[in-house]
């Protein structure tokens, strides 16, 4: 059983992994014209909705794996808090996102919630980055 939640708990990390390119492709958003820029927004943000589903597995799966550990509580905290984070900030970024679409079909200029959006995803890119390294390098229970 172990084995199988480490599993969905790694394909939910790679599932995860869309906030790896988010800020990427959201830099590449103000070159775009204003239909593209939409559109880009409209397919950021049904991706942004399926990580939001990885999260979900992560959670479940995390949480039995961490239910199966000897981990310290340090470590137990740290990483719920970024869990939480990510979780927070990746549905608080939707916003923006629908507002970049909703904004170019009415002809706007879309500039303020493309850099409202950027900077979301920088954070949750590192808020992520730092998750790997506490993944990677767990704190256990002292002897």
């Amino acid at each position: 059983m172990s084995g199988a939640m480490m599993l969905l708990h790694v394909l939910g990390a790679v599932g995860m992994g869309f906030y790896i390119v988010l800020p990427i492709m959201l830099g590449g958003a103000s070159k775009l014209a204003g239909t593209g820029q939409g559109g880009l927004a409209s397919g950021l943000l049904s991706a942004n909705r399926i990580a939001q589903y990885f999260l979900v597995l992560q959670l479940l799966t995390g949480g039995y794996l961490m239910s199966q550990g000897d981990y310290a509580v340090i470590w137990m905290i740290i990483v719920t808090v970024l869990f939480l984070a990510i979780a927070a900030i990746g549905g608080i970024i939707s916003k923006p996102l629908k507002l970049v679409v909703s904004q170019i079909q009415a002809g706007q200029s879309a500039s303020a919630p493309i850099n409202k959006a950027k900077v979301m995803s920088l954070i949750i890119l590192v808020l992520y980055v730092a998750m790997i390294y506490f993944m990677v390098e767990p704190i256990y229970k002292p002897l």
